[in-house]
Formats: structure tokens, sequence, C-alpha cells
């Protein structure tokens, strides 16, 4: 999400197994298909080879160890009724810009963008605006990130970012202040999960830039 890097996705089973040159194609082969397998390549070569291969070779594969065998989260785990938040950031800092979307359908609920921003800065205002929106509407509906530092910064109420506070990035502090704020002084009942990267693949508000 720091770049724009082409990438391929290879979907083993789906609505349409192939190969993808982007995420939008590929997530409408796995959307809502049940035991869907795919996975994100930086090469067409190595795209092309895994195809070839079982996605076991490649989905959730780890050290070989039994610890890291073990540590693979089924599918049928995903709550698919929830929404997926996610950043991308065009350098780190850069233009940065975040969203949130149906885990099933992709529906995008709401997306915002900065001018100078970081990538941990934007996953973490997308779910605090997905918390807040939430509330609005009177939802508990699941959210999920694949940011384990967003998740920190949530839990802990606090932002911990050392991007500088100047002209530039007084805007988005402001916001990072009122995200914080909100969180000090709400309650929220949605349950906030990790997206498994490892074993479900990229998460749904990815914007297949890595």
């Amino acid at each position: 999400m720091s770049n724009s890097k082409k990438k391929y996705y290879v979907v083993w089973v789906g609505a349409k197994p192939g190969i993808y040159e982007s995420w939008d194609q590929a997530k409408a082969q796995i959307a809502g298909f049940p035991g869907a397998k795919y996975k994100s390549f930086p090469t067409k070569a190595e795209a092309e080879r895994a195809y070839r291969q079982a996605p076991s070779n490649h989905i959730g594969k780890g050290t070989g160890s039994a610890k890291s065998k073990a540590a693979v989260v089924p599918r049928s785990k995903i709550v698919w009724n929830s929404i997926s938040v996610d950043a991308a950031c065009s350098g780190n800092p850069g233009v940065m810009e975040y969203q949130g979307v149906h885990t099933k359908t992709g529906q995008q609920i709401f997306h915002q963008k900065f001018q100078l921003g970081t990538n941990n800065i934007g996953e973490f205002l997308a779910i605090v605006h997905a918390l807040a929106l939430c509330e609005k509407q009177g939802k508990d509906t699941p959210i999920y990130t694949d940011s384990r530092t967003a998740l920190a910064w949530v839990r802990n109420k606090k932002c911990k970012s050392t991007l500088p506070r100047d002209a530039h990035t007084e805007k988005l502090w402001q916001l990072v202040d009122r995200a914080e704020e909100w969180l000090k002084t709400h309650t929220w009942k949605n349950p906030i999960l990790k997206w498994e990267t490892e074993s479900w693949g990229e998460i749904p508000a990815d914007f297949g830039r890595k």
C-alpha cells in the first residue's frame, strides 16, 4: 500500500480461475465465492508459475514449521457482512487515501484523500471513520483491517505517527485529533477484526497498488 508497484493476482478457485492484472478483476471472481483461493504476486512470471501449482503451496505458507501451519485461518471464519478498510500511500509520506467497502460485495462505503500523509495514519483514520459511521447508523457491524499498527493505535486511542506537524499536514493532524477525541469519548460494540492476509489474500478494501 506504500507504492504503486504492479501486482498480478492468481485465482485458483473462484468464479473464473486465472491470472488477473488488477485487484478489481480478481475480486470479481472471488467475492462471495465459497472456498475461493487466491493470492497476489509481484511479477507475471511468478504468478504463472504459481497458477500451475497447488494453491496450498502458496496460501498460508510459512516456514514449514508446525506452528506456522497451525496459524492458517480458514476462509469460513470470514464475517462477510462487515466493513473492510484499507489505505494507500504514494510514497510514505505522500498522497494518501483510505476507504471502507462492504466485505462481501466490495461496494465502496466511504473514501477520503489527502495530499500528504502516511499509510498508518490512513489505516487508523479508516477504522475510526467506520466506527463513527456505524454509531451514526446504529449498527454494530464488524470492521476488518489488515494493519496491526492501526489496531494498536485504536486500542490505545492514540495515533503514534512520527509525521511532522506543519503547514502541509495540519489539516490531516486536526482530523487525527478529532479521531483520538472520538475514541476517548465513545464506546462501541463493533468487533474490530484482523484480516488474515496470509490465509485469505488481500483485504477487499485493498487499492491494488502494493
